[in-house]
């Protein structure tokens, strides 16, 4: 039976979705923005399952003021990292360029006002996630951070600092265009530069929610389909990841029509706060069993390119599966075997569940679009969200199937690899290191 690929094809399920959230505006986490799209998508996924729920959770609040960088006789434009703190500080100007692990160690910057690109170089081994640079900042004595974003346009970039057992950051940071950067680099640095960040408020007693409805038989071996709706507020928060939700609905239509199909309990979860440390996923991971989760299918970056890929963590299971759908439908689907930690699949991955990070290849470096003002409808395609929906309802069923067997792996081996990988050095650096050892 294809009916329901035609139905796909056709529908306007998802990419309505997609409109009322980036029509909300503000998703911050835990922000009226962020209520109003959680409420939205339990109501639109109660359409398609049951049991559309909301189930709140505790958060650390941050809300926006007023940030600006003061130079010379200038007073040059930035925004305020979400979570930094409310500070004024003055301190000598460092660029660090792309502010690799080495530049940290080979640089004096106690007391200084520390810049670094948001890219790697194309030679380096691995990304470095934008809170490792600020640790390696905050480590080095560093007096406040400045993130230049790689991409031209006059695009300053957002991003969360804080950890989980400190939500608010050590020391002041901001985001300034690649344009800003240059001329701080060229006219002001190894000169005094003054960061100041003005917060509108920061409670630490803000709520946020996650959204969940389900279909299929009653097991209690859950598949989860997964995204967060939560986005930065200086944008729409249409790509990063107002897709990703509208996704989860429309698979959640697609699935509807296939329930009969399902032999494992499917749970849709739209997380909040993901932006700020992947706090609803993580307390969702903490008050699972892992053993009751067979696989997490998280969509974090689906639509903006055409061709999907995923990261795959080391489950050869998952990698079959991807393989099997590939094949069946004739699309190309590209898998990552290596970790990602840095999506709402990862607090069920560190406990050894089989975990997805599906996202789309747009050949860009880095977040592209992605944490600036451009993050915005225009910039997607209503044909890719629907033709994606089509793969991804058939590997949710895949991966449902009761033949279908994905192993969980040993956190210890997940450990190992991450060092391998090279990718141990940052989480502990950041607080994200979750193991013993």
């Amino acid at each position: 039976m294809t009916e329901w690929i035609g139905d796909t094809f056709t529908s306007d399920t998802g990419w309505n979705h997609l409109e009322t959230l980036v029509e909300i505006g503000d998703r911050m986490a835990a922000s009226d923005g962020e209520l109003a799209a959680a409420e939205a998508t339990r109501d639109a996924l109660a359409d398609h399952a049951r049991n559309a729920r909301l189930e709140e959770f505790s958060i650390q609040g941050w809300e926006r003021g007023s940030a600006e960088i003061r130079a010379g006789d200038e007073t040059l434009d930035c925004i305020a990292l979400p979570r930094s703190p409310g500070e004024t500080v003055t301190g000598e100007l460092v660029d660090l360029g792309y502010g690799l692990p080495d530049d940290f160690e080979e640089t004096d910057i106690e007391g200084k006002v520390v810049m670094c690109a948001s890219n790697v170089p194309s030679w380096y081994d691995r990304f470095i996630h934008r809170r490792e640079k600020y640790y390696y900042a905050v480590e080095g004595g560093a007096a406040a951070f400045v993130f230049k974003n790689h991409v031209e346009g006059r695009l300053a970039p957002t991003g969360s600092v804080g950890t989980g057992d400190r939500p608010i950051g050590d020391v002041p940071a901001v985001g300034v265009s690649k344009e800003v950067g240059a001329k701080l680099a060229r006219e002001h640095d190894e000169r005094d530069v003054t960061v100041e960040v003005d917060l509108a408020a920061a409670p630490a007693d803000a709520t946020s929610q996650n959204v969940h409805a389900e279909l299929g038989p009653d097991t209690e071996e859950t598949v989860l389909v997964t995204s967060h709706v939560d986005a930065h507020d200086i944008a729409e928060g249409a790509m990063d990841n107002g897709a990703g939700t509208a996704m989860v609905v429309e698979v959640a239509r697609a699935l509807a029509a296939r329930e009969a199909e399902l032999d494992t309990r499917v749970e849709f979860v739209a997380f909040g706060s993901e932006e700020v440390g992947l706090v609803g996923s993580s307390y969702l991971a903490d008050e699972r069993d892992p053993e009751t989760v067979k696989a997490v299918v998280n969509f974090d970056g689906v639509v903006r390119g055409r061709d999907l890929a995923a990261y795959t963590h080391g489950f050869d299971g998952l990698d079959a599966a991807i393989d099997r759908v590939g094949d069946r439908l004739d699309h190309p689907f590209t898998t990552n075997p290596h970790h990602g930690p840095h999506s709402d699949h990862w607090p069920f991955v560190e406990h050894g569940v089989p975990g997805y990070h599906v996202y789309t290849e747009t050949g860009d470096e880095g977040r592209g679009w992605g944490h600036t003002r451009a993050d915005t409808l225009d910039k997607l395609a209503k044909r890719d969200l629907r033709e994606q929906a089509v793969v991804l309802t058939e590997l949710v069923v895949d991966v449902a199937d009761e033949t279908v067997d994905i192993a969980h792996r040993d956190p210890v081996a997940i450990a190992a690899e991450l060092e391998e990988q090279d990718l141990a050095e940052g989480m502990k650096v950041i607080g994200d290191w979750p193991f013993d050892a």
